[in-house]
């Protein structure tokens, strides 16, 4: 919910060295004016100074009329110490949890200067020539790479998603990747009753709106059959399934699943053959191997996918460095074709540096 694309200023001594009163502010009471930066359907984030630290927040809160909300407030909580303890490069810093002069829910954290993935992906479907430039389908691996990273170190914190999509993604401006939105986490072996799905809950089913105000739905575009279903044993690979779903997005600049309702999505999700990646790209041929680390993420059975994200990570990673995947049977034409382009790499790098060698030494004369 924090995509401010404004990037901040050099820092300033005079600011850096002002003295702290010794009447300082705490609590709620140390930050100063709020300025709406986004509103989703249960709460608000705000930017604001935090004036004794003389840095600029993140400040989320509820919406008025869901302050008193039992249920609301136990995910609210639960959002603000699931994002705390998950203390990894790839999710928000936590700076504080407490209550307002009004006794309102509010907790803080870090704002986050950069761009969403799925405005990326946007402006690449509409070939914007620098997002062209920037983010090419290698450098787009990368940032799923990173996201899959985080997402493994939660599933090791026992924290499942739910709710992973490219607009949860922000690439900040020197390459951070940051998941975001943690608000419909779910800690496995739960049974609260926060973890109620929330696709069932919504009061119009036929509409894809998600989160109209006073209610927080999860995205039907990439939930997992099991999500769909409403199953009450999900596990970190309900979170694989929207990691593959992201990863076909990349590949065809194209939607996975489309349909005028939740109702439609469902039948399509449930019942219906998944859509080949190459069969809706919109790019230029997508690579075999990599379409089957694709499919393979997207398995209706979670049997069938992979046991981890872990063992995402690594097919994506051998992907990126020429290496044969796990998933994809080569023949011996392929095979062949990879050795002669990785002898002619090597092949390259010697005459390259048989090249440089001779510069220097008739330098050196």
């Amino acid at each position: 919910m924090i995509r401010n694309e404004k990037f901040p200023d050099p820092l300033d001594q005079e600011e850096t060295d002002l003295l702290l009163p010794t009447a300082w502010k705490s609590g709620s009471l140390k930050y100063g004016e709020l300025e709406l930066l986004a509103e989703g359907g249960t709460a608000k984030v705000y930017l604001t100074d935090d004036n004794n630290l003389g840095r600029t927040v993140a400040y989320k809160t509820l919406h008025t009329d869901l302050q008193d909300s039992t249920v609301e407030s136990q995910r609210f909580l639960r959002e603000a110490r699931v994002t705390a303890n998950i203390q990894h490069p790839g999710t928000l810093p936590v700076y504080e949890l407490g209550r307002d002069r009004a006794g309102q829910l509010f907790f803080t954290m870090k704002k986050v200067d950069g761009r969403d993935l799925s405005k990326i992906l946007f402006d690449l479907k509409q070939e914007v020539p620098e997002i062209v430039d920037e983010f090419s389908l290698p450098r787009l691996l990368d940032i799923l790479i990173q996201v899959c990273q985080t997402l493994a170190f939660a599933h090791d914190r026992g924290v499942i998603h739910r709710d992973l999509k490219p607009a949860n993604i922000i690439i900040g401006k020197f390459g951070e990747v940051y998941v975001l939105d943690w608000g419909l986490a779910k800690v496995m072996g739960s049974t609260s009753i926060i973890d109620k799905d929330e696709y069932e809950d919504s009061e119009d089913k036929k509409t894809l709106q998600l989160t109209p105000v006073g209610r927080h739905y999860g995205t039907p575009l990439y939930m997992s059959p099991e999500i769909a279903r409403g199953d009450d044993d999900l596990d970190s690979r309900s979170d694989v399934f929207s990691l593959g779903i992201i990863l076909y997005e990349m590949l065809t600049l194209d939607s996975f699943m489309k349909g005028k309702d939740i109702v439609e999505i469902k039948k399509k999700l449930l019942e219906e053959n998944y859509p080949l990646p190459r069969e809706h790209s919109k790019k230029s041929e997508i690579p075999r191997d990599l379409e089957a680390v694709c499919l393979k993420a997207l398995k209706r059975n979670k049997l069938e996918r992979y046991s981890s994200v872990t063992n995402l990570i690594s097919d994506l990673q051998k992907y990126r460095h020429g290496e044969e995947v796990s998933v994809y049977w080569y023949s011996g034409w392929e095979k062949l074709v990879r050795w002669n382009h990785k002898k002619a790499y090597w092949l390259i790098a010697l005459l390259s540096a048989l090249a440089g060698a001779l510069i220097n030494a008739y330098l050196g004369n």
